[in-house]
């Protein structure tokens, strides 16, 4: 008995995301699992160039919060709020969720029961990155959809825009992420746009004798305030988050954070303080670096807290467990 004792010992001892995730998670079970999501991914991306930002986005916001299970597209009932309708996920994209609505209706159509739209998040998101002129990095597969879905859980586990480069430190640390990858993670904001609520303070309300923040670019901020102008009735207006090369992923970012073309307080905050303004000048400049940054920093983000074997399940809707849960 002796040695399949010791042999438990060993497997229970491996990480499960290192003896249970792989790039052929698929190969037997569903070898077009690759081919349905790029070609969904890509059809998608070239009628609505948005989803490549809004599908990182909502990538980042489900591995942030109970890990990559998915949790993020559960829809609530009536006996329970979901991660989804958290006030903070309000404005993730509908284009995002609608990409891995359409891949898992055809893997389901393909090979019925097989394919987490946990992997498909992972995977979508990966190829609209490179899409839009990122980084290509491997995407190890398995994960299974998770079976806890609480917009109470949400609001603890993200960055906030408002929030101090102490506090945005200690929540990535809290996680497990450095420093040096949350800068890097960061740098996704390279695409896609921030709703006006987010960053008007700067704007309109910096403080008591001087309405607009001093350490924006003048010409910048004129042009944001005519964009934000309406932002209280309404609320959809929005502006890149990078102005100079919004719909390409790049390094332009990092650049625009010492110009003061920084949109978020958040953004702003990487280029003054001491720990990050480093790796804003090196990523700034040398993209080759912050791609290979960013891509370490995913392929970890895609393995924060992950659920296998009988820790979740493979969803036939990404909106609903298989199982009613509370």
């Amino acid at each position: 008995m002796a040695v399949p004792i010791l042999l438990l010992l060993l497997f229970f001892s491996i990480p499960f995301s290192e003896s249970k995730l792989n790039e052929d998670y698929y190969k037997q079970t569903c070898p077009d699992f690759q081919k349905i999501v790029r070609e969904t991914a890509t059809l998608k991306q070239a009628a609505q160039p948005a989803t490549a930002a809004g599908t990182l986005r909502l990538f980042f916001h489900d591995c942030m919060v109970e890990g990559c299970d998915a949790s993020v597209f559960i829809a609530s009932n009536h006996v329970n709020k979901a991660e989804r309708d958290a006030d903070i996920n309000q404005s993730l994209s509908g284009d995002a969720f609608e990409v891995v609505v359409r891949a898992k209706t055809a893997l389901e159509l393909t090979c019925p029961g097989i394919v987490s739209c946990a992997d498909i998040l992972a995977e979508a998101t990966r190829d609209l990155i490179t899409i839009v002129g990122g980084p290509f990095y491997p995407v190890k597969l398995g994960r299974k959809d998770g079976h806890v879905s609480l917009a109470s859980k949400v609001d603890a586990n993200l960055p906030k825009t408002n929030q101090t480069m102490d506090e945005i430190i200690k929540l990535f640390a809290d996680k497990g992420f450095t420093i040096e990858e949350m800068v890097a993670l960061t740098g996704g904001h390279t695409i896609g746009f921030s709703h006006c609520k987010e960053f008007t303070d700067r704007l309109f309300h910096y403080s008591p004798t001087t309405p607009t923040d001093p350490e924006i670019n003048p010409r910048f901020a004129e042009g944001l305030k005519k964009i934000c102008a309406n932002y209280t009735t309404s609320p959809a207006m929005s502006a890149f988050n990078d102005v100079i090369t919004p719909g390409k992923f790049d390094n332009i970012y990092y650049q625009n954070l010492k110009r003061g073309l920084g949109l978020l307080s958040s953004d702003h905050a990487l280029v003054k303080d001491q720990r990050t303004r480093p790796l804003v000048e090196l990523y700034s400049t040398n993209q080759e670096v912050f791609f290979k940054a960013f891509s370490h920093a995913m392929e970890k983000l895609g393995h924060h807290e992950i659920k296998t074997g009988q820790q979740g399940e493979v969803r036939r809707r990404c909106d609903a467990f298989n199982a009613i849960k509370a």
